[in-house]
């Protein structure tokens, strides 16, 4: 009884601000109130269904990757061959330890005509893979994935990048080429657990996604544009990466924030695009950073919120996973700034905004709750 009524007191402290009895306004506590509800759901939920997760699926043996020096225009045909050698074995133990469909990726990725910049089937697996004509491209887009993306999810993540490639190819004006990297460099988080909601992963991927983007100019020299497309804790992944990187444009989507107050405290020469769907469930996430059990929980200021500084575009009224829906209005502003056309402006196929106006910004708030 004793702990009902703590819990009864607590909640009603939340719902009034925090504290017993202290006056706060109404919708701040609300708001504070929502966002524990949140973090301890996830917390809770993270401390029992993470480690059955893990306990259900061990790690699946693979080879360590082979060692290659970094790809030029001359040795890009060598390494993909080479990186499918290594699917090729690596779905081979996956089959022996009876990992059927890890093993069915893997033969996949193994195929004729899959370009593969790096390949590591160990544990929840690494691959970068390129969609197009990566040697002769001068627009070239990096996808960086969220959370619960890995070789078993992968097919998912290729669609988004195999849908923007097609809506390049369509958009672009002659004598333009293009190429998009699907890069899953890193080890994603789960949605369901407590890594999802710090930049722990991220700053591990981000001196990864850094040494991609480097390598990626060795073969494509000064002149091609890049442009960094970054979904949900990807864009976490891109903002701690972006300080002084050599890309053009980087476009966050479905982002919760990317553990930065505004642009200008990215420290990056590149235009800095967001977007966000109107159904997109990332809106309810509070945008905040406060100090948790000795580490940072969220990642600060909306990147929707005109105080972060970003040029916002309309996304359309799709959910979290919906950005790169072919005829949609996100996958056709994504499309415009891979090519370095604002989105709003016409193109060469004289398509129109793609959701039926010519909003560029947006009005700021296009996405949160209403």
């Amino acid at each position: 009884m004793g702990e009902e009524r703590t819990v009864r007191a607590v909640r009603g402290g939340a719902a009034r601000g925090g504290v017993v009895g202290e006056r706060r306004p109404a919708r701040a506590g609300r708001r504070s109130h929502r966002w524990w509800r949140a973090l301890l759901a996830v917390l809770v939920a993270a401390a029992v269904v993470v480690p059955l997760s893990a306990a259900a699926r061990p790690e699946i043996p693979a080879p360590a990757p082979a060692a290659l020096p970094a790809p030029t225009r001359a040795t890009l045909d060598a390494a993909y061959a080479a990186n499918r050698a290594d699917a090729a074995r690596a779905a081979r133990l996956a089959a022996a330890h009876g990992d059927v469909h890890r093993a069915a990726v893997e033969r996949e990725l193994a195929a004729p005509g899959h370009r593969l910049l790096a390949f590591d089937g160990r544990g929840p697996g690494r691959v970068t893979e390129v969609i197009g004509d990566l040697a002769h491209a001068d627009r070239v887009a990096i996808l960086v994935p969220g959370s619960d993306t890995s070789l078993d999810t992968y097919d998912r993540f290729r669609a988004g990048a195999s849908a923007l490639s097609t809506e390049l190819a369509r958009r672009a004006p002659a004598p333009a080429r293009t190429a998009v990297v699907a890069w899953l460099g890193y080890r994603t988080p789960g949605t369901v657990s407590t890594t999802v909601l710090t930049t722990g992963r991220a700053d591990r991927a981000a001196p990864r996604l850094r040494q991609a983007v480097h390598d990626l100019r060795g073969v494509l020299g000064r002149g091609p544009r890049i442009t960094l497309v970054c979904h949900s804790y990807g864009s976490v992944v891109c903002g701690r990466a972006a300080a002084g990187l050599d890309v053009d444009d980087i476009a966050l989507i479905g982002s919760p924030g990317t553990g930065a107050d505004s642009v200008a405290a990215l420290h990056t020469p590149a235009r800095v695009w967001a977007g966000r769907g109107t159904d997109d469930w990332v809106a309810h996430v509070p945008h905040v950073r406060a100090g948790l059990f000795g580490t940072t929980v969220g990642f600060g200021t909306d990147p929707m919120d005109p105080a972060f500084g970003a040029r916002t575009f309309p996304a359309g009224r799709g959910g979290h996973s919906a950005y790169f829906t072919p005829g949609s209005p996100s996958l056709t502003h994504l499309a415009r700034i891979v090519l370095g056309t604002e989105p709003g402006q016409h193109d060469g196929d004289g398509a129109a905004d793609g959701d039926g106006n010519g909003d560029v910004s947006g009005d700021g708030d296009e996405g949160e709750a209403r």
